[in-house]
């Protein structure tokens, strides 16, 4: 009986000990959250600005082009400014998933596969979003978004 007692025991503080863990993780994971929320409230208002500069060279851009009559040219830069500028849907995204997260990691239980989902798709916002960025420092928090979301992506992997 004494044997029974001692492995119960070792069950339980094996429990408590995976418990402090999952605590500690989702601490881990909460901050790396609140950061890249920092970093989507420091794009916010610089894309005007970039916006306005970006339609300042597209615009010199266009004025080359129509001088030379080449409309497909003209087509070419309106199309990609348009790509360029659309960066709302992805800070959109990246809101909504850090949300998502956030919902995901309060209720608890089995949550490694839908973290590790939500990384995926963290990361292609991020990168779409650097990808897309026309300005420096839109293109610098894309970067360290991406690095944040790498360092949750390898803890989440240690989860079932």
């Amino acid at each position: 009986m004494p044997e029974l007692l001692h492995q119960v025991l070792r069950e339980f503080t094996a429990a408590r000990g995976r418990e402090g863990e999952g605590e500690k993780l989702q601490e881990f994971l909460l901050q790396r959250i609140e950061q890249i929320e920092t970093l989507c409230t420091l794009v916010v208002p610089r894309i005007p600005t970039a916006i306005a500069a970006y339609e300042e060279k597209l615009a010199g851009r266009l004025r080359i082009a129509l001088q030379k009559g080449d409309d497909e040219r003209v087509r070419q830069e309106i199309t990609l400014f348009a790509s360029k500028i659309d960066v709302d849907e992805e800070l959109s995204r990246l809101q909504t998933h850090l949300v998502e997260m956030k919902r995901v990691l309060v209720k608890g239980g089995t949550v490694g596969k839908r973290l590790d989902f939500l990384m995926q798709e963290l990361h292609r916002e991020a990168n779409t979003l650097g990808s897309k960025s026309v300005d420096a420092e839109v293109s610098r928090a894309s970067m360290e978004m991406k690095l944040l979301i790498e360092q949750m992506r390898e803890q989440i992997q240690n989860l079932e």
